[in-house]
């Protein structure tokens, strides 16, 4: 079942989704804020702080219509016989007892306003009546509006991305240290991951980074999606890793930590949580990429930087309007090269970075050429992936270079 079968079409919205418009709310009428702010209050009561989850939404006459369903029913609804007779077309069902995973990909990753007709026949597929939410006044019919009502209806749902880039920080002997050092080092890696999207923001490099903890290091990633939110994802764990370097050059006792990074681009599922019964909500994410990452970065050495291989479609901007362009690992880090001209100017504990320059190791061929290694890693599952390994070399006016990354010919023996 593909979501072409019931007049929707097979593609994903890029647009931000974790901020619910607070400028726009500022700009518009009494009435209008009046509306979407009783609608977002709807919208988290049917949530239950996590007990449903809401897959779509319609404009209606007089208010919306959502389709909310439990938490646990998006899984029972892939389970069943695989060979079930599925209909031609969904319109002509009543029922129809197994909607498959791709299924449900493909709606988590669309945009989610409906048509009246789309809405009825994913209501039938899923034998789900849909909820109506009642308005006083109707709805704020500009696009900036619905876009606020999409982003609403996001957060209290589930996403899925098919190519989402992820950055692993991760603490070395973490376990080993005693819980002084524990809280002093993740703390460190914190402040360290605030001034790089600092030094960022610094540049006018837009950025809407979410993070969430490991217990002993970070996952990082771009709320956007497009080629360049990922380029500015890998370049900011370049500054990462610089500031960590910086500060373990200065410290006189086990506060900063080592650190070892991978960075992957796969598919991932994104949810947001309450803590408690607090009205802040935090982004989650768990998939295919999180998973890479934690099986990379269990075979990383320490101060090793580690890339995925991977080959991703990636929006060319946030709107999506431009296309996709599809690279591979390799093609990827090529791309981020050139665009590293624009953190030429940073400052790096007081002195001015000259230049940049990253690049995935392998032997010398010669003439100034090099080869580039591909590593196959074995994991504790017996179970065998490729990686590539990175350098990042950052030179300043008036200062040692900061080298980041392990040098080559200390792979020797273990690439494939």
């Amino acid at each position: 079942m593909r979501l072409t079968d019931i007049g929707m079409p097979d593609t994903y919205s890029t647009g931000a989704y974790a901020s619910a418009g607070d400028a726009l709310l500022n700009d518009m009428s009494v009435r209008d804020r009046s509306t979407l702010l009783h609608v977002d209050k709807s919208l988290h009561e049917h949530w239950r702080l996590g007990q449903n989850v809401i897959l779509s939404w319609c404009p209606e006459p007089r208010g919306l219509s959502v389709l909310v369903v439990p938490h646990y029913a998006v899984a029972e609804y892939t389970e069943g016989d695989p060979k079930a007779t599925r209909p031609a077309d969904p319109a002509d069902a009543t029922s129809y007892p197994h909607a498959s995973e791709e299924f449900f990909q493909s709606l988590l990753s669309r945009e989610r306003r409906l048509t009246p007709q789309q809405m009825a026949k994913v209501g039938r597929l899923l034998q789900i009546e849909k909820t109506h939410i009642p308005l006083s006044e109707p709805l704020p019919n500009k696009p900036e509006h619905l876009q606020i009502i999409e982003n609403m209806i996001k957060r209290y749902s589930i996403r899925y991305v098919p190519y989402r880039a992820v950055a692993l920080f991760d603490i070395v002997g973490f376990g080993l240290l005693t819980p002084f050092e524990q809280m002093n080092q993740i703390n460190s890696l914190a402040y360290s991951l605030n001034s790089a999207q600092s030094k960022l923001l610094r540049k006018k490099i837009d950025i809407n980074f979410a993070r969430s903890t490991t217990g002993d290091g970070f996952y990082i990633w771009n709320r956007d999606l497009s080629l360049e939110a990922n380029i500015n994802l890998y370049q900011f764990m370049h500054l990462v890793l610089a500031d960590n370097a910086i500060a373990r050059s200065k410290a006189q006792h086990r506060t900063a930590p080592r650190l070892r990074a991978c960075f992957h681009i796969s598919s991932c599922y994104e949810f947001h949580h309450a803590e408690g019964l607090n009205p802040a909500l935090y982004d989650y994410i768990v998939g295919d990429v999180t998973i890479e990452l934690a099986r990379m970065v269990d075979r990383a050495l320490p101060g090793q930087v580690l890339v995925g291989e991977f080959k991703a479609s990636l929006p060319s901007s946030d709107n999506g309007v431009a296309g996709h362009i599809t690279l591979n690992s390799i093609e990827f880090i090529g791309a981020a090269e050139q665009n590293l001209g624009k953190l030429e100017g940073l400052e790096l504990s007081g002195e001015k970075v000259d230049a940049i320059k990253c690049y995935l190791t392998g032997s010398n061929l010669g003439n100034g050429k090099f080869a580039i290694r591909r590593i196959i890693v074995n994991d504790k599952h017996g179970i065998s992936r490729r990686v590539y390994n990175a350098k990042v070399n950052i030179y300043r006016t008036n200062a040692q270079p900061i080298l980041l990354g392990i040098e080559d010919h200390i792979l020797e023996g273990r690439s494939a």
